[in-house]
């Protein structure tokens, strides 16, 4: 079985033939993989590296054959240079420390430009799980409130579903003690 990127031929045909009827009848690639994804159980984001990548191997013949007059393009991914970085943190924190969501957040800095919204934040998260200490320096220097880490809000959700859990526990056992209280009292009445 010839494999390109671990599809067989005729996956990444079927793939690109799906990518190429949908994009001319006017659907979003996000739906297109969203929707192959689960006609052939696989996840959306699988589907989608797929097809970007697959993009990419235009110097195999196979991928040249697939692709012959389609049309389809990937754009280049221009990576975030290390200013945009800390001005997009600093612009971010700040939108935050007047009480928004990220989400809100990242929606005013980008003025409602739903690509770079998406960029921003997945970026943002990025930073956040793996450069925890460049999010705090630059919290401290725009002088807004540090951002929690990635582990620090999971061990507090953590925490808080363990005290939900206690409470509960805790409820149904001082019902159990009253009920045996007030059995214990009707007895000795008896």
């Amino acid at each position: 079985m010839n494999k390109i990127n671990g599809y067989t031929e005729e996956e990444a045909t079927d793939l690109i033939e799906y990518i190429y009827t949908g994009k001319s009848e006017g659907k979003t690639l996000s739906y297109l993989f969203e929707t192959y994804g689960k006609e052939h159980s696989r996840a959306k984001g699988s589907v989608r590296n797929y097809y970007y990548a697959f993009l990419k191997k235009r110097d195999d013949v196979r991928v040249e054959k697939i692709l012959d007059g389609k049309n389809l393009t990937a754009g280049v991914v221009r990576p975030f240079t290390e200013e945009e970085t800390d001005e997009l943190l600093k612009s971010v924190l700040t939108e935050k420390s007047k009480g928004y969501s990220i989400r809100r957040s990242i929606m005013n800095v980008c003025g409602g430009d739903e690509r770079l919204m998406l960029r921003m934040q997945n970026k943002y998260r990025n930073l956040l799980k793996k450069q925890p200490e460049r999010v705090a320096r630059i919290a401290k220097e725009a002088g807004v409130e540090e951002e929690k880490t990635f582990l620090q809000r999971k061990l507090e959700r953590e925490i808080d579903e363990l005290y939900s859990r206690l409470a509960v526990d805790l409820r149904k056992e001082n019902e159990r003690l009253k009920a045996e209280l007030e059995k214990l009292r009707s007895e000795k009445e008896e």
